[in-house]
């Protein structure tokens, strides 16, 4: 099964994180198919992420599952792949 998720990166007091394309089998900071974007959780700044949304939207076409802790990221930053994933949600449950 495809996720994308959180790799966590960083030394102890300053993580950064990575939002990654992966299967979820691997570990937290394994192997990943495709990098997605960075946040950066302490900094001050307005933008503290990056998100390629346009490969968003391709891996949420090709299956893949937002994890909990990304999908408020993927709602801020990625809107449109945050609405392709609502979409996708509401055409599995209408078919069932």
């Amino acid at each position: 099964m495809l996720k994308i998720r959180f790799r966590q990166q960083g030394s102890r007091n300053k993580k950064t994180y990575r939002l990654v394309a992966t299967d979820s089998r691997s570990p937290r900071d394994g192997k990943y198919l495709e990098n997605l974007g960075w946040y950066l959780p302490q900094s001050s700044e307005e933008k503290n992420a990056e998100l390629n949304e346009e490969r968003l939207c391709y891996w949420i076409e090709q299956g893949a599952v937002l994890t909990e802790k990304a999908k408020p990221l993927v709602k801020r930053y990625a809107p449109k792949a945050y609405k392709v994933l609502r979409e996708k949600a509401a055409g599995v449950k209408k078919t069932k």
